[in-house]
């Protein structure tokens, strides 16, 4: 159990509800408490500069009205991806070249605008390392 009886409340119970002719809306006054035993000040403290610190006003610019821009279809626009892959090993390389060599020249209207190659396995019968290419265009 709490022993409440050094705690300064001077024989007040804090149990005892709050009587009901005290008005709860107003504050409290600093005078009556009493604490410290002297007067307390309420003005800013001063800390020795000359001139209060004004705080710069931030203008907003106004938003300006604009005509809605067209939607024009770009020609940087990706619209399809096309995956090679073979093993790693000089005839296979060899003949990855000639295949991508072939689809470009079967498809001239293509314009490459990413390339991504990565190494990686691919499994089949056997899991093999593979050289994965990867055209967007």
């Amino acid at each position: 159990m709490d022993n409440f009886n050094g705690s300064g409340f001077s024989g007040q119970n804090i149990n005892d509800p709050i009587p009901l002719d005290q008005d709860l809306d107003k504050p409290i006054p600093l005078e009556e408490i009493g604490i410290g035993g002297g007067s307390i000040s309420h003005a800013p403290l001063d800390l020795g500069g000359s001139s209060p610190v004004e705080i710069p006003k931030i203008q907003v610019p106004k938003p300006v009205a604009q005509k809605p821009a067209e939607k024009a279809a770009s020609s940087d626009r990706i619209t399809g991806i096309k995956t090679f892959f073979t093993k790693l090993h000089p005839g296979a390389i060899n003949f990855l070249d000639e295949q991508i060599t072939k689809w470009l020249a079967e498809n001239p209207e293509i314009v490459i605008k990413r390339t991504n190659i990565i190494t990686g396995e691919i499994q089949a019968k056997k899991t093999d390392p593979n050289i994965i290419i990867s055209v967007w265009y």
